[in-house]
């Protein structure tokens, strides 16, 4: 079938005075695709010729798709707009239409022309109700600005403006960058928790559904990373705490369904994360059905962990029920609490890894109240020995520590009830959402621009990345603007 058997088919369908001037661009188009093809066939069959075909194609594509876009999105707006609107109790009147040049989408720059809509406030910013429709992201369209938060969530920003040149043929400076994916970041933020307690629901109601001989548990965690922050020098002085926590949900064999992740940059006692763990936590069993899950929280014994046990989950209630007193299960990590069987170890038989230290390790998980064989064991060998001052110190240290903390070591007690005794999931979790990101060659933070890609990167790792940005999308307020489809439709109405 020639060209111009496909250009008169085109012309005569129901569609051809509405894009009549978009299909002749198209024809330029087809008129290459024709040539291009020609020519690969016309030719030997190379390895050399399909690598420079496939090329020539995807390029000539995009060139076809950002034509069409472009065409699209100037095409939208009607000469029949209101002349005036008012937003936010503010009015506004209409301009006349006005270029806006560096608009990147996913098929590259295009040229957007738009209504300008002016404050009659001095001062006031103007409006843009086409671009508010379009969801536009500064100087981004809604698709492009998505996959670069996307991708700046897993990579340095140096590869993901590599990545925007090669494969959409945009040239993006650094601070575009940073401003595109911060909006984003910021507007996808609020939408977060809502996403997240939408699949703790889900994985809630697989985990009733299962079979096996324990309870469903919802298992909180935090725990702190040091991340490199941005200051005078390069020392350890530049490094701080940031917090990470995870919420995840066991089904009745004990298995471990989903998590999902909270992240914070370093702040003063975490009081951000810990807000957002416990809205987290009181939104996902105020939509509970049925009963509720045996709720646990596994840890270290760190200052911030114990005071948020203390001071937030054991005095929450019951969403469904405020007179009823929750029962929070706090769980020392099985493997932090060797850590310090080990250094009782090492005070008594100058090594960590002594055979003792493994079969008290053992003792600790396996044997019913085995921290009292543990600490039982540990002073009878220490009345045998003659200790130096640094290994008394050093006794006292790892004693003290399982002797304090032994009620909420009884691991034997946990495992019979479906509980984890480790925190590998959230040790795990500030290795994902911060080391792998943060903490590569030569990179320095400033809080505020770190926290952009936490939330970014939070949110993609807790597999709600699509949920929350429809739900971004869908939030952003719309202006009224006549369309070209809408003035159609009126006139065709009309004239019925």
């Amino acid at each position: 079938m020639s060209i111009s058997i496909l250009s008169s088919q085109w012309f005569a369908s129901p569609f051809a005075d509405r894009f009549r001037d978009l299909a002749e661009e198209l024809i330029v188009f087809l008129r290459r695709l024709g040539d291009l093809l020609s020519a690969f066939a016309d030719a030997d069959v190379t390895p050399q010729a399909s690598h420079a075909l496939e090329y020539d194609l995807s390029d000539l594509l995009r060139q076809a798709g950002r034509a069409i876009l472009e065409w699209v999105f100037n095409h939208i707006e009607s000469e029949a707009a209101p002349r005036h609107i008012c937003h936010d109790h503010e009015y506004y009147r209409r301009r006349d239409p006005s270029p806006k040049r560096s608009l990147a989408s996913l098929f590259g720059p295009i040229r957007l022309w738009r209504f300008r809509y002016e404050p009659q406030t001095p001062g006031e910013p103007s409006l843009f109700p086409l671009e508010m429709r379009l969801g536009l992201e500064g100087s981004a369209t809604a698709a492009l600005a998505e996959r670069a938060a996307a991708w700046l969530a897993d990579l340095p920003q140096k590869q993901v403006l590599a990545i925007l040149r090669r494969d959409h043929g945009v040239h993006w400076a650094a601070q575009t960058l940073r401003g595109v994916t911060q909006r984003l970041s910021v507007g996808m933020a609020e939408h977060r928790e809502a996403a997240q307690v939408a699949q703790l629901q889900q994985w809630l109601e697989q985990a009733e559904t299962s079979t096996g001989p324990h309870q469903p548990v919802l298992s909180v965690g935090r725990d702190g990373v040091m991340v490199p922050l941005r200051g005078s020098g390069t020392g350890i002085g530049d490094y701080r705490e940031a917090a990470a926590g995870t919420v995840s949900v066991l089904d009745r064999h004990g298995q471990r369904l989903g998590t999902v992740y909270l992240g914070r940059m370093p702040e003063e006692g975490q009081k951000t994360l810990s807000a957002q763990m416990t809205g987290l936590i009181v939104q996902t069993l105020t939509v509970c059905t049925g009963l509720l899950p045996r709720l646990q929280y596994v840890t270290d014994a760190g200052c911030t962990p114990k005071n948020y046990f203390r001071e937030v989950l054991q005095k929450m209630t019951d969403p469904r029920c405020p007179r009823r007193l929750l029962q929070w299960h706090w769980v020392i990590d099985f493997y932090h609490g060797c850590t310090y069987v080990a250094k009782i170890a090492e005070a008594l038989f100058k090594m960590p890894t002594a055979a003792w230290a493994q079969k008290m390790a053992r003792w600790l998980r396996d044997k019913p109240n085995g921290v009292y064989r543990v600490l039982h064991s540990a002073v009878a060998h220490r009345e045998r020995r003659t200790l130096s001052c640094s290994e008394k110190r050093l006794f006292r240290s790892g004693y003290n520590y399982l002797k304090k903390h032994r009620k909420h070591m009884d691991y034997v007690r946990y495992r019979r009830r479906g509980l984890a005794i480790g925190s590998g999931v959230t040790e795990a979790a500030c290795k994902t959402v911060f080391t792998q990101r943060m903490k590569q060659s030569g990179m320095r933070w400033e809080i505020d621009g770190g926290q952009i890609v936490v939330d970014l990167r939070i949110i993609k790792l807790s597999g709600v990345w699509q949920q929350v940005h429809r739900a971004y999308l869908a939030s952003k307020s719309l202006l009224p603007m006549a369309t070209q489809h809408g003035l159609a439709h009126r006139q065709l109405k009309i004239a019925a």
